[in-house]
């Protein structure tokens, strides 16, 4: 089936993927369409079909006629399905209908995340980002439908997002010297919206940029009788604050926007550093302290500032250590909680010896408060992810399965760091302590059902007490559980909620995670044809991420979708320009086998270890099933089949919410299978 795109960012249109437009009939035939475009992917019922498109007051054979309008919309878009087929584009599914379109095939969706990059870019990249967001617009949204009551709360969403977007476009161009340039949209913008303050106030200070502050004067008198307050408000503090800034010369860029202003906000961070190096002694515990605050904070900023932090955390222990007070080494070594997503660590080695600094600096103050001792605890928890401290351990084709003390010791630190901060009753302790128990979650395949459970937790936690980055965590952890047992409407609506608070609160990396979510959910529902473009833009914003652990051997994974989707083994060369990254122990014997060079493969999977206990466990368990039933190699398959049956009721990769090799069932079945059939 081809992709198909839609549009309701203007009048109610489909296009197939060269530009050509679709032919939808007539108007009740676009109101269907575009009723279940709004529904984004769940089931619109035919009975509220029916109410919302006669608006509550449906003549006699209502339902005839609507199944008559999806009839003629699924030959409009589906003209070479053959005779009785399931469309799988528009789709009856229980009592109603659901169109499966992905999000970026929508204009609507492609907008809303065409602004999120905007509103999480710097002012100097954000202008044009803004403009590739408004160029969606064709005219006002659902147009088709102006009186339609069932559509007025998405068009006032959408016009909403529109009317900032317009705004914080100008916003950046101000903030980056080009005030001239935001002036004609500026003025056109406020003269059609003129009850919208931010609209007046931004152009007041362009026109000020501009060199016209008189003309600024006049707009903003213009716009106090324009902007409507309460009864007995009184004028606009905005609006008076602008006048104030304009007439004594010091306008700032930014300044209409809910926060301090781009120019002002860089002002104050100069002052205030410039007082603290006049103020604060070199070599001070306060310099140590405020280091590894900001360190913390740089973490989350984005790509650039995540390798920043990285590079810099262990110079801020070391320091911190070299004083010699081991209460001072434990307060900045427990003092980084950034959330943590993803069980391979970005530099293995230094979060080895972050483990040991934790390790020396609880034994440093065997009596510290129970806090302290928590953060330190959960330090030692989260990174110890996957196998990143881990004693290397024995071949699958060896001896018995050895202890793996590296697990154990981390897992009894995520216990305790949980008991003792739920005892302090600390909110921000538990979220990391909690962060710490996730990472500990992958021991024997099949744990999604617990961490959904953390994830739960994590964000109900963060939701009541206002911790933002960890809600952002809990419902990645959340969205990732859920895909790995198939319920994919719940893992959508948590990637939905981790788009709108990251680009609430400038948390751009989270947006990489939920682009591999719509990825796999995409393959899932429509296939890996429709999923590739996907996955190509996932790659994308992976490898620029400055999360070198997410991105290493990616693109080998997503290279294996088709192939463990299916049955059989890669085409000989399929893979041999993908870069298989930290994966190669656990694919190089399928590959082999693909080329069918069997001996190498069986003497690869004799020396292989065992998945790393990390998000893709399950699907390297798979990978190597495959390659040891393709070889003969029965010692791994009847490991992988008994490691594999913890996990029957998820999907293979499924927990990584990056990618899916389709049922773990299907994979076991596959190998016991092999098994019985072996000579």
């Amino acid at each position: 089936m081809e992709d198909l795109w839609f549009g309701l960012l203007g009048p109610v249109a489909a296009w197939r993927p060269a530009g050509e437009p679709v032919a939808l009939g007539a108007p009740r035939h676009r109101e269907v369409l575009a009723r279940l475009l709004v529904a984004r992917n769940r089931v619109v019922p035919i009975d509220r079909l029916v109410a919302d498109l006669w608006d509550g007051e449906p003549p006699a054979g209502a339902v005839a006629a609507v199944r008559t309008f999806v009839a003629a919309l699924r030959r409009a878009l589906e003209p070479d399905r053959p005779p009785r087929t399931a469309s799988r584009l528009l789709a009856t599914q229980g009592p109603g209908y659901v169109l499966r379109a992905a999000r970026d095939a929508v204009d609507a969706c492609r907008f809303e995340d065409a602004a999120a990059r905007a509103a999480a870019a710097a002012p100097l990249t954000a202008a044009a980002l803004w403009d590739e967001a408004l160029d969606l617009w064709r005219g006002p949204a659902l147009a088709d439908f102006p009186h339609a009551s069932w559509c007025v709360a998405e068009r006032t969403r959408l016009t909403e997002l529109r009317l900032r977007a317009v705004e914080q476009r100008a916003d950046a161009l101000v903030a980056t010297g080009r005030a001239r340039d935001a002036l004609p949209d500026l003025e056109a913008h406020a003269t059609a919206h003129p009850g919208r303050e931010d609209a007046w106030v931004l152009l007041a200070t362009a026109l000020d940029h501009a060199g016209r502050p008189g003309d600024a004067l006049a707009a903003l008198r213009r716009a106090h009788g324009l902007v409507v307050r309460p009864a007995g408000a009184g004028p606009s503090p905005a609006l008076t604050r602008a006048e104030a800034r304009i007439t004594a010369g010091r306008s700032a860029p930014g300044v209409a926007r809910t926060t301090v202003g781009a120019g002002i906000a860089d002002s104050v961070w100069d002052r205030t550093a410039a007082a603290w190096d006049r103020s604060v002694p070199a070599r001070s515990r306060a310099r140590l302290h405020a280091a590894a605050g900001l360190v913390r904070d740089l973490a989350v900023t984005g790509a650039a500032g995540l390798a920043e932090a990285r590079a810099q955390r262990g110079d801020v222990v070391a320091a911190a250590e070299a004083t010699g007070d081991p209460v001072l080494a434990a307060q900045v070594i427990a003092s980084y909680d950034v959330p943590a997503v993803w069980t391979r660590a970005d530099d293995p080695a230094a979060s080895g010896e972050l483990v040991r600094a934790a390790a020396r600096a609880a034994a440093g103050v065997p009596e510290g408060p129970p806090v302290l001792r928590a953060r330190l605890l959960s330090v030692v928890a989260v990174e110890s992810r996957g196998d990143a401290a881990a004693d290397r351990p024995p071949p699958l084709a060896g001896a018995a399965p050895a202890d793996e003390p590296w697990r154990l010791r981390a897992e009894r630190a995520a216990d305790e760091a949980v008991r003792l901060a739920r005892a302090q009753g600390d909110p921000s302790v538990l979220a990391f302590a909690l962060n710490g128990a996730f990472m500990q979650a992958f021991g024997p395949c099949g744990g999604a059902a617990r961490r959904a459970a953390i994830g739960v937790e994590l964000t109900g936690l963060a939701v009541d007490h206002g911790l933002p980055s960890h809600e952002i965590l809990g419902r990645i952890v959340r969205l990732q559980a859920l895909a790995a047992l198939g319920d994919l409407d719940a893992a959508g609506a948590e990637a939905d909620a981790v788009d709108r608070l990251a680009h609430r609160h400038e948390r751009p990396l989270a947006g990489v995670f939920t682009a591999w979510f719509h990825a796999l959910r995409t393959c899932e529902e429509h296939g890996w044809d429709r999923a590739r473009p996907l996955y190509d833009r996932a790659l994308a914003a992976t490898a620029t991420g400055g999360m070198p652990g997410l991105a290493a051997g990616a693109d080998a994974l997503v290279a294996l979708v088709p192939v463990l989707r299916g049955d059989g083994l890669p085409a000989p060369g399929q893979l041999a320009a993908v870069d298989v990254g930290p994966y190669g122990p656990w694919l190089s014997p399928l590959l082999l086998a693909a080329e069918g060079a069997h001996d190498e493969a069986r003497r690869a999977l004799a020396a292989v270890p065992r998945p790393p206990h990390d998000h893709l466990q399950e699907a390297l368990w798979c990978v190597l099933a495959r390659a040891a039933a393709a070889v003969g190699q029965h010692q791994v398959l009847r490991r992988a089949r008994d490691e594999l049956a913890a996990a029957v009721g998820e999907s293979a990769g499924g927990g990584s919410g990056l990618v899916s090799f389709g049922p773990v069932r299907h994979h076991a079945e596959a190998a016991a299978a092999a098994l019985r059939d072996a000579p």
